[in-house]
Order: structure tokens, then sequence, then C-alpha cells
């Protein structure tokens, strides 16, 4: 991950963006694009889902503050990787068997039923991981194996 305000070449995305509900769609237009102009095709829907859930949880995690999505290409992967500037690092929720009622559905807390989109993370990614930034904050990311 880099410190570059905004760079684009033709492995590598670094986006800035303001921590904001609209993030989370901003980047996975940015990031599609350049997934298509790859021809990465074959981890595009998986890859846009993952953004999303990172995206998201930054945005929420920092609000009103700049996050970073960052995708890198090399031979064999397509890493993408979220920073934000707090230092917890996230902490899904264990893995259980839901049903409705387990989900608080009442307008209080209609949105904070969440925690299990790391989980979705995991299971499409080929790794994952969460990296502390020795300047602050932290890189959330994910690698997808590319079709060669």
């Amino acid at each position: 991950m880099t410190d570059d305000r905004c760079s684009i070449a033709i492995d590598h995305l670094l986006l800035p963006l303001l921590a904001s509900p609209a993030s989370a769609g901003l980047a996975r237009t940015f990031a599609g694009q350049r997934l298509r102009r790859w021809g990465d095709l074959d981890i595009l829907d998986d890859a846009l889902l993952v953004i999303t859930e990172l995206v998201a949880n930054a945005a929420k995690e920092t609000p009103g503050e700049e996050i970073r999505l960052e995708l890198v290409r090399d031979a064999r992967d397509v890493v993408i990787a979220v920073w934000d500037s707090s230092p917890r690092l996230p902490c899904p929720r264990p893995p259980a068997e839901l049903t409705l009622e387990d989900f608080d559905l009442s307008a209080d807390s209609l949105d904070d039923n969440g925690g299990r989109g790391l989980l979705i993370v995991r299971s499409l990614a080929v790794r994952s991981g969460c990296t502390p930034d020795p300047r602050g904050g932290k890189w959330v990311w994910a690698a997808f194996s590319r079709k060669r």
C-alpha cells in the first residue's frame, strides 16, 4: 500500500475518498472500470462485492475522514486494500446459522445487524487480512487469484 495522493498506472489504482454512505458506490464504479480494463472479468463480481464491504466498513469507522481504495494487479493476483485512519482492527462476528428471528428489525436497530461482511470477504478471497499502517490507521485487504 502506498502513500501517493492519487495515482493511476497500468496495474495500480489508488483512489482517495471522503468516507460517506456514497463512498462504496463510487469505489465500485472506479474499480469496476479498472478490473474490466485489466480483463479480470472472472473475479469482477466477487471483487466488487468485497470492495463494497471494505469501503463501507471504512466509511462507517471514520465518517467524514479520508479513506483510500487501492487495487494492485500482478501476474498472479489482484489485491484490493482499503485504508482508514482508525487503529481499531475489524472484528467480524463469529459464523453462525441465522434465522430471521436472530435479527432485531426494530427501527432503532435496523442498521445494527451487520458484522458478517468480513466473513463474506474471507469466503470469496484466496487471502485476506488487516495490516496496521506505520504512518497510522490500517489497511484491510483481500487477494483474488487471476486466471492466466
